[in-house]
């Protein structure tokens, strides 16, 4: 199908988790015990050309380790990802910087990796600094950033390079009033771009409301329903409160 941007089939990441048996083993560095974790656990979905889709889920449910896995962060350990030939970015707090280079630089190496040339991004360079907020600190290594100053230089960054896929994981509720509005007005201007594709990690339900045509959720590495974004949220606040899943899907 022409008009299919994503498509993924039995995805599964695992991990292993590694702990101690005693506070001994710890001081004397006896072998760890490793645990196989499922993280995300046999997930499929297609996401449409111009398809804005939400992701729901409680804190360790897989949806920022499926979206990594999209992003190519992640090696899928069995499944498949087909991103049709397009392009993606991966707007994600921790992710894609080298903290011993400035903002500046990290503007034009992470510009490179999503693979523009280096005259464009030069020629965008001013737009994402002003963007971004950050003044004097864009030539201060990165490593010196709060979490807001890195989610702001991340947020202007890959909404300011033009890719076919965007993948957005918690980062819409970042930095103050003033510059979270100012983020929400560029992210819907990206998306009224009916070409462009966006899946969106988010918790806050209101703006899953106002941005998404769908929403997954994510339990427990799987997903357990996948549908319109009145319904899904409404089955999700309903789990939120009664701790009782309503298989939808």
């Amino acid at each position: 199908m022409s008009d299919i941007a994503l498509e993924v089939h039995n995805l599964c990441v695992d991990y292993k988790s590694f702990r101690s048996t005693s506070i001994q083993n710890n001081l004397f560095k006896k072998k760890e015990k490793t645990d196989l974790v499922h993280a995300v656990s046999d997930v499929s979905f297609c996401v449409a050309r111009g398809e804005i889709v939400g992701i729901v889920g409680k804190n360790g449910s897989g949806k920022s380790t499926m979206l990594k896995a999209i992003g190519g962060i992640f090696k899928p350990d069995k499944g498949t990802i087909d991103r049709r030939g397009n392009t993606v970015s991966l707007l994600s707090i921790g992710v894609g910087f080298e903290m011993n280079l400035s903002g500046r630089e990290n503007v034009l190496l992470s510009g490179m990796l999503l693979g523009f040339k280096e005259r464009f991004i030069r020629e965008k360079l001013e737009e994402i600094i002003q963007f971004s907020e950050l003044g004097e600190f864009i030539d201060y290594p990165v490593r010196t950033y709060s979490s807001g100053m890195y989610s702001k230089l991340a947020f202007a960054i890959t909404s300011s390079l033009d890719t076919d896929i965007l993948l957005v994981d918690e980062v819409l509720s970042v930095g103050d009033e003033h510059f979270r509005q100012k983020s929400s007005a560029r992210m819907k201007g990206l998306i009224s771009d009916e070409q462009r594709t966006v899946l969106i990690v988010s918790h806050d339900m209101h703006t899953l409301g106002e941005l998404c045509n769908r929403i997954i959720w994510m339990h427990d590495g799987r997903c357990i329903a996948d549908g319109k974004t009145e319904t899904v949220i409404e089955q999700y606040r309903r789990f939120m409160t009664t701790g009782e899943i309503e298989r939808i899907v």
